[in-house]
């Protein structure tokens, strides 16, 4: 197949230019201005901006938990993620304690198998890691798992003591491995939530004033100061607030190879969607959501780059027999939202349109930071000649409108029910192939492909 872009402004972390571009097969071949070139199929993106594919590097598809399980498989998430621009996701393996780290790589890889619209990789959520595991962790970088996600949440299901997250960023950064943290004090604040159940304190607010800000800023801390001894890089993961933002920004100012990612959830909903009742179930997700003057320094941290990448968290749970789980005992809703088909047009309006990042920020952030920090440069994460042509054809006047309805994530409410936003993804190409054209799913399960990663964190 054969498709050549025309008269498209094109836009990457570094670029800002019109021009045609010509796909053969799978990737980008030309560049140039005016191309006259034999194509099957021919995209006129005259007054629209042509950026890569976004890449969402933290999701959670058919993840167990709570009881239940995340209520997108990898065909009605991907899908989704691509009616929303993106064209890769990284979801988390679990190691289940007890169990080797392959055979939770390939669990993930049964579920994914077939079933994908875009290209996917994995991160691996490690458990279980004593002396003598490196070689396992290195065979799984081999193989293109390079990166590794431990917990300093949830006590006796995935939280890993001190000890264990040392071993394993030592074992990381030999062999250019990365670390992706969870980072809140999780057996405080399981105190806390036994002393605010005790005094019949039930309702979902509470599972946001049971984790305050200062117990995400101590992990994060304690988190920067495990890799520096462990002579590791390290990625914070859905950083909520200030506080923890300062660690990273203190450490970065150090010259620690400390990264962390953010958001939309904590750009945009703040502590008072909980409201008082069991509607703020839809909000329950872990950091929980912030007070709103944390937004401005989280956008803060963006612009100047010591916040590199937004991802979503996605793990959606429907209201209905999920999130329902936790009427009258907050501790028992399931934790997440849905969000992977919401991330590219929020980001574009408030933070382009709105002026807090610039366009080639926008686009670092979104995809190509993800893809420099995960090891997919420059097979993804731009439009370069040799790259995938993983590519979006976005009209910057066009309105994306949110809600169940326009939606395509598989859950029965939306975050941003209402909502309507400056920007619409048009077409979106993964790998050469139109997968959506004009808001249509034109693509398949099983046109995802595995993608095998390289050394993380050259960014």
């Amino acid at each position: 197949m054969r498709t050549l872009i025309k008269n498209g402004r094109v836009v990457t972390a570094v670029d800002d230019y019109v021009a045609d571009i010509f796909v053969d097969g799978e990737v980008v071949t030309t560049i140039g201005k005016s191309l006259e070139m034999e194509a099957d199929v021919v995209i006129d993106a005259s007054n629209k901006l042509v950026i890569p594919g976004g890449i969402d590097p933290h999701t959670h598809m058919e993840l167990p938990f709570g009881g239940t399980y995340s209520s997108d498989d990898f065909f009605t998430g991907t899908r989704a993620a691509a009616h929303g621009g993106t064209t890769t996701i990284i979801d988390f393996a679990v190691q289940t304690k007890g169990e080797s780290m392959t055979a939770g790589v390939d669990a993930w890889h049964k579920k994914a198998e077939g079933k994908t619209c875009i290209d996917y990789g994995f991160h691996l959520i490690t458990t279980d890691f004593e002396d003598g595991s490196e070689k396992e962790m290195w065979r799984l970088i081999d193989e293109g798992i390079s990166s590794f996600k431990l917990f300093m949440a949830y006590p006796g299901v995935f939280l890993a003591d001190d000890a264990t997250i040392f071993r394993a960023m030592s074992a990381a950064g030999q062999r250019g491995g990365l670390v992706c943290m969870h980072a809140e004090n999780g057996i405080v604040i399981n105190e806390i939530i036994k002393r605010f159940l005790a005094d019949g304190r039930t309702a979902p607010k509470y599972h946001a004033l049971t984790r305050p800000t200062i117990a995400e800023a101590e992990g994060v801390h304690r988190a920067i100061a495990i890799a520096e001894m462990a002579e590791s890089p390290v990625y914070i993961v859905h950083l909520s607030c200030t506080d923890a933002l300062n660690q990273v920004r203190q450490a970065r100012d150090r010259g620690i190879p400390a990264f962390a990612e953010t958001c939309p959830q904590y750009l945009f909903h703040s502590i008072e969607d909980y409201g008082d009742d069991f509607e703020g179930a839809k909000y329950v997700m872990t950091p929980p959501l912030r007070e709103k003057h944390n937004h401005a320094e989280l956008w803060k941290g963006l612009k100047m780059d010591d916040l590199q990448v937004i991802s979503t968290d996605h793990c959606p749970f429907c209201m209905k027999e999920q999130k329902e789980l936790g009427v009258g005992d907050f501790s028992k809703i399931p934790n997440g939202a849905p969000g992977v088909e919401n991330r590219m047009a929020l980001i574009y309006n408030g933070g382009v349109v709105e002026n807090r990042i610039s366009l080639n920020r926008f686009v670092e952030l979104t995809s190509t930071a993800a893809a420099k920090m995960f090891g997919l440069f420059p097979k993804k994460g731009t439009i370069a000649v040799g790259s995938d042509a993983d590519i979006v054809i976005f009209d910057p006047n066009g309105e994306t409108e949110f809600g169940v309805e326009h939606e395509h994530m598989n859950v029965d409410y939306s975050s941003y029910e209402g909502w309507k936003v400056k920007g619409k993804v048009e077409t979106v190409l993964s790998r050469g192939r139109v997968v959506i054209d004009n808001g249509e799913h034109t693509g398949k399960a099983g046109d995802g492909k595995f993608l095998k990663r390289g050394e993380c964190v050259r960014i």
